[in-house]
């Protein structure tokens, strides 16, 4: 809510939105730029985006609001030059607002002179778990870790786990630092469920995961301790939704091996199919080795399905008791939750209804209310 003091200009990079698989971050850019626009309607927001060899345009009804600007370069010039050099510099348009946001910290643009920079760490998942990023991902993340924390006058990060590993990891003040979680938001309609389950060939019941298929998401694990659930004679199959991301061969490899049970891999989906197969899930697994937030976590408990997932980084503060907590390392302890979850009712009864109220505490509205809280703190309005 306006409270009436003098107008933000705020340029905000949305670059994520163009992306093939926008991934988390885009999830945030798609639900933050509106939620601020409800928040402050006087607010003014510039969105900014690289050049892209693309022809995809995203589907945000929200952008027809907004005079996108396109900078000159693309993403794999500006980025690095943006994070190790500090140029080029942004365009007058964007040099002329109070403050720039740069809503992924692997791209830090310079700070126009008087103005102020406010940057979001999603999570630092590439300094403890390196060799499962490619190493110009890692290199990137790297410098742009850096110049968030020489460059800007705040930090955002999704979680206080996030925000202490960034503490813990760089010479960061924890003042310039500020949790804004996350959220989901459930569709305005509902998709009939059968439907798309018979036309992704899912046949339930079934346990679903949802994210990029990468090495971080512990999905060789997942897979083995799904066997032993299918071994025990329980029917139900395994649905991995979403996108082959980096270093998807072993998943691959994993699934080929002959074993109980049935594995379906969907590829990427839109929200519509994926709202589906969440209520169609009897059980949601997320074995994350390290996450900044969890979304999908979110995503399945708002929709009342009962959860495993790890209690490591973010996901125990995410979660809380409305979820089973796992060691994602252990095959032996993800089987054990899957299969309890799965063959007790009144625990999946318990989870579903905490599931639900847990998720019903975040909001993209609260996000956007403290991500604005930041803007006008660093402004000094």
């Amino acid at each position: 809510m306006h409270r009436g003091v003098t107008v933000i200009t705020v340029a905000i990079h949305v670059d994520q939105l163009w992306f093939a698989a926008p991934g988390g971050i885009g999830t945030y850019v798609r639900h933050l730029v509106p939620a601020l626009a409800r928040c402050d309607p006087e607010l003014r927001i510039v969105p900014f985006r690289a050049r892209f060899g693309t022809d995809r345009e995203p589907h945000e009804p929200w952008l027809a609001d907004h005079d996108v600007e396109e900078l000159r370069w693309s993403i794999g010039t500006l980025y690095p030059a943006w994070d190790l050099l500090g140029r080029p510099a942004l365009p007058p348009r964007l040099r002329a607002a109070d403050l720039v946001h740069a809503t992924n910290h692997a791209a830090i643009p310079p700070r126009a002179p008087g103005r102020r920079l406010i940057a979001t760490v999603h999570d630092l998942a590439f300094l403890r778990f390196p060799r499962m990023f490619p190493p110009t991902w890692r290199a990137l993340y790297r410098l742009g870790l850096r110049a968030a924390v020489r460059r800007a006058d705040a930090i955002l990060t999704p979680s206080r786990a996030t925000a202490e590993d960034l503490v813990a990891a760089t010479p960061v003040d924890p003042e310039r630092v500020h949790v804004t979680p996350l959220a989901s938001v459930l569709p305005e309609g509902k998709r009939e469920v059968d439907p798309v389950l018979a036309r992704l060939k899912i046949r339930a019941p079934y346990v679903l995961f949802v994210g990029t298929l990468e090495p971080r998401k512990n999905l060789v694990r997942l897979v083995r301790a799904y066997r032993r659930v299918a071994a025990s004679g329980l029917g139900h199959a395994l649905v991995l939704a979403g996108p082959l991301g980096w270093g998807h061969q072993p998943l691959l490899r994993e699934i080929a091996l002959p074993g109980p049970g049935e594995i379906v891999l969907t590829g990427a989906l839109p929200e519509e199919d994926l709202d589906a197969l969440y209520r169609g899930a009897s059980a949601f697994c997320y074995p994350s080795l390290h996450e900044g937030f969890g979304l999908p976590v979110v995503e399945a408990m708002a929709r009342s399905v009962p959860t495993v997932t790890s209690r490591t980084s973010s996901l125990p503060e995410v979660a809380g008791d409305a979820a089973l907590g796992v060691d994602p390392r252990s095959v032996a302890e993800i089987a054990e939750a899957l299969r309890r979850v799965l063959t007790d009712t009144g625990l999946a009864e318990r989870l579903a209804a905490a599931g639900r109220e847990r998720a019903a505490r975040f909001s993209w509205e609260e996000t956007a209310r403290l991500t604005l809280e930041v803007y006008r703190e660093v402004l000094g309005r």
